[in-house]
């Protein structure tokens, strides 16, 4: 586990790990499993019928955190997971994923994953996904993500997903359908340089009674990179939703949002908003007068706005 300093820079930078994890956790690497460890309420097993694990967090367990980072050292590798996780009752949990490619060849890495949570009553998780490519090779660095989730009554999720960079097209699909008092929260954070290409399609279903869902999209696309947002609310009951994109655009780089909402009830109470722009000159001039550089001050700038 952790055999180099590509493994741990990746790790690091994925999910935050340094050196072995404290509790539960399991480590793919290159097609394989490069560590596992299962803790009383946390129990991970590999699956028999298709590449994957199962993730099951029995009823009450709270303050415990699960990473299951994956991570890409060779050109050529395209794998295709499926982790199922299976959140117990009143629980309160973090999962900490992500994906990293180190890729110095001239063939594809390609991770494709589709991970689907079921969350018991009243239960509540945290969900961090971090992408991340590098490598000097002509070799391409793709990741296409899906994520569906099930909330209970009185679920709720909340999830974190950023694309720190390097990664030369990305597709992402996420559906979370929310029962009675459940709540939803993505955050969602994306950047893109050179000729990268990235695609975001979301769905929130309100289906429960008082249920809430909550995007929040923010986006940088450089160079002659290009993005589409396809945020959806849908309110199939009493609920409360809000949508909210918003781009810094740069050089030759295009971005289409198309945020919507959809209303089946006359008691669901629905909001979106989009907003497309280049950084401000005058934010730009207030950094620049206080010593830095318009390099560093647009840098600083875009760190701030991804934050």
């Amino acid at each position: 586990m952790m055999e180099n300093e590509i493994d741990r820079e990746l790790l690091e930078k994925i999910a935050d790990m340094l050196g072995k994890p404290v509790g539960a956790f399991n480590i793919r690497k290159d097609s394989g499993c490069d560590g596992r460890q299962s803790t009383e309420h946390i129990q991970i097993t590999g699956k028999e019928d298709k590449p994957g694990i199962d993730i099951r967090v029995k009823d009450g367990t709270v303050g415990e955190t699960c990473h299951i980072p994956v991570i890409i050292t060779k050109p050529g590798i395209e794998e295709m997971v499926y982790n199922d996780f299976f959140i117990g009752e009143n629980c309160d949990v973090n999962i900490v994923a992500g994906c990293g490619i180190h890729n110095c060849g001239d063939q594809t890495s390609r991770h494709d994953g589709v991970h689907t949570f079921y969350v018991g009553r009243n239960s509540r998780v945290k969900y961090t996904e971090k992408h991340y490519g590098e490598g000097d090779g002509k070799g391409g660095k793709i990741m296409n993500p899906q994520t569906v989730v099930y909330l209970e009554e009185g679920a709720s999720i909340q999830m974190e997903t950023t694309q720190i960079r390097g990664i030369d097209s990305t597709k992402r699909y996420t559906k979370i359908v929310c029962g009675a008092g459940a709540e939803a929260v993505v955050t969602e954070r994306l950047l893109t340089h050179g000729e990268q290409v990235a695609e975001s399609d979301m769905e929130i279903v309100l289906d429960g009674e008082d249920s809430k869902g909550r995007v929040i999209s923010r986006s940088v696309a450089q160079d002659a990179s290009s993005q589409v947002f396809y945020p959806r609310m849908v309110g199939n009951a009493q609920c409360f939703g809000h949508v909210q994109c918003d781009s810094i655009i740069m050089g030759e780089a295009k971005i289409k949002s198309i945020p919507a909402i959809t209303a089946n009830c006359t008691e669901a109470q629905l909001v979106h908003e989009a907003a497309i722009g280049k950084i401000a000159g005058d934010q730009l001039l207030k950094l620049e007068t206080l010593g830095l550089t318009e390099e560093e001050a647009e840098d600083c700038i875009l760190k701030g706005f991804l934050a």
